[in-house]
């Protein structure tokens, strides 16, 4: 039997038993997911996705795709040209079963995107581990100023998600695509000046920009616009 599922926003036709890799999830290796949004299931047409199907996998690894080189030239009167790397982030996956029915009732984890995921390291593992009852009194002295100096922090981030600028001021920026910006949760110069690499293909990719970010050179606006 074989299944068409859709993640990551591509399609993929697979049987048990395939190995195949998939656009970043946020699961570490060894870990089982399920992906819920399947088109087709054998001779089965979703209409659009299939009720009560799904596809598991075991994650095998997180790993990166072949590097790719950007260059981007301006043709203008202060003409200029960038090169730059980017090697998209990817989850190697092996299919394991396929579902026709009760994918809801599964219990196992939907395979969901995980473009900030970060693998968490042995010594958070050791840390979790560790019993309570083994922490003395001064640690949690100790700790507790470092909680309070902190406090701040949560605070800082919210008055740049809730800060809203003028984004059309940007070049190739319209009405429409400061809609699209807004809807995606980008209200600020702030949040686009401190896009990475990575932010920059996610956000290329959800919004079909189509290189747009960097060929128009937003991040270098907003930074401009940040340091008046």
């Amino acid at each position: 039997m074989f299944a068409v599922l859709k993640t990551g926003g591509k399609q993929y036709r697979v049987t048990s038993g395939d190995v195949l890799r998939v656009e970043k999830l946020a699961a570490e290796a060894g870990e089982k997911v399920q992906f819920n949004e399947i088109l087709m299931v054998g001779a089965t047409v979703g209409t659009p996705l299939v009720e009560g199907a799904g596809v598991q996998a075991e994650v095998i690894d997180q790993i990166k795709g072949p590097k790719t080189i950007n260059f981007v030239r301006r043709r203008r009167k202060h003409s200029s040209k960038r090169t730059k790397g980017h090697r998209q982030q990817l989850t190697l996956v092996r299919i394991t079963d396929i579902l026709e029915k009760g994918a809801e009732t599964s219990g196992v984890k939907a395979a969901i995107g995980g473009a900030g995921f970060v693998v968490a390291a042995g010594a958070a593992v050791v840390a979790a581990a560790t019993p309570k009852s083994a922490e003395t009194p001064k640690a949690e002295k100790k700790a507790a100023p470092k909680k309070e100096a902190k406090k701040a922090e949560p605070e800082a981030e919210a008055e740049v998600l809730n800060q809203v600028d003028d984004l059309k001021e940007l070049s190739g920026v319209g009405p429409a695509l400061e809609k699209k910006l807004h809807e995606s949760g980008v209200t600020s110069f702030a949040q686009i000046a401190a896009w990475t690499d990575e932010d920059v293909a996610a956000m290329d990719e959800k919004l079909s920009f189509k290189g747009r970010i960097e060929r128009e050179g937003w991040i270098e606006q907003a930074k401009a616009k940040i340091e008046g």
